[in-house]
């Protein structure tokens, strides 16, 4: 049996473990929280190395992408460095890929045409890819990394001047602690703090990174389409309640849980048995279809 454990910044009471069977061969997969502690998941990170087949990292990105520059965080950084024989990914080798076709399956499997749709991408840093396709798309997208994670009410609605903001703040911002301008540990158990309600109430689509997306969602959600990953049950009960019409994951369901892009990437180094630097996009799409990964789409509430 292959081992997959993501080590994750976030609430250990999120954690989950479950069993999935990739064409024949067993695959454990694990999510184990270090509850915002950077100190414990380096340890976590040392302690997996050479005992596992490969090692996700959740609740933090090493590198964030806006067109064709990449930026690297520090502590993500520091994470990577802590394992010498294991692979080591964060998704981010996958996310052009999978987040891509999680916006092709809106149109192609749920028949929406997304010219013109309003989109709110709360996180488009780590979701590039996807921000990609939904402008290719025609959607109308306004990205919220500044509003939400600078606290800059400034609206980005065009990929040229989102890049522009993104070489001029970012250089400094990666070299900030990552719980700066991300909900870690605790601070994914606590309720939601809303921040900018408009900017939702205002989009059909909210799209990006759950537990960013959750930290300052408003009471009331009713009628939108969610695009995300990472959720648990508990996460789907409270879009549900909070009146949201359709959840869809980026990732598949594993054994009843929407895991983070991470633990995919890493079970997917894995099964091809590859180092991250060597595995193509093409690779990832030709293992992505052999193993039939499709995005979940939830009903949540009927349309009104």
């Amino acid at each position: 049996m292959k081992r997959v454990v993501s080590v994750s910044l976030g609430s250990s009471t999120r954690d989950h473990k479950t069993e999935i069977d990739f064409l024949g061969e067993a695959f454990s997969i694990e999510r184990i929280g270090m509850d915002g502690s950077l100190d414990r998941a380096i340890e976590k990170v040392r302690e997996l190395d050479g005992n596992v087949d490969a090692i996700g990292l959740g609740g933090i990105d090493v590198y964030l992408y806006a067109g064709n520059d990449r930026y690297a965080l520090r502590d993500g950084l520091r994470l990577v460095a802590a394992a010498k024989q294991t692979p080591v990914v964060d998704g981010s080798g996958l996310k052009n890929t999978l987040e891509r076709e999680a916006v092709a399956y809106l149109q192609r499997d749920l028949g929406m045409n997304l010219r013109g749709v309003r989109v709110l991408m709360v996180s488009a840093l780590d979701r590039f890819g996807m921000a990609q396709a939904v402008v290719e798309a025609g959607a109308d997208v306004l990205f919220g990394d500044f509003i939400f994670a600078l606290d800059l009410d400034k609206p980005v609605r065009g990929l040229a001047e989102f890049e522009e903001l993104a070489r001029k703040y970012l250089p400094d911002a990666c070299k900030l602690p990552f719980q700066f301008f991300y909900p870690t540990g605790k601070k994914q158990e606590r309720p939601p703090q809303p921040k900018y309600p408009q900017y939702y109430q205002e989009a059909a689509i909210v799209a990006g990174d759950y537990h960013f997306m959750r930290a300052f969602m408003p009471d009331r959600l009713d009628g939108k389409l969610i695009l995300t990953n990472t959720v648990t049950a508990r996460d789907v009960d409270d879009l549900r309640a909070r009146g949201v019409r359709r959840l869809v994951t980026s990732t598949p369901d594993f054994g009843g849980r929407s895991f983070g892009t991470n633990v995919v990437e890493a079970a997917l180094v894995a099964f091809l048995q590859k180092k991250p630097d060597r595995i193509s996009a093409s690779d990832y799409e030709g293992a992505i279809a052999r193993l039939r990964l499709r995005p979940r789409s939830i009903e949540l509430n009927e349309a009104a």
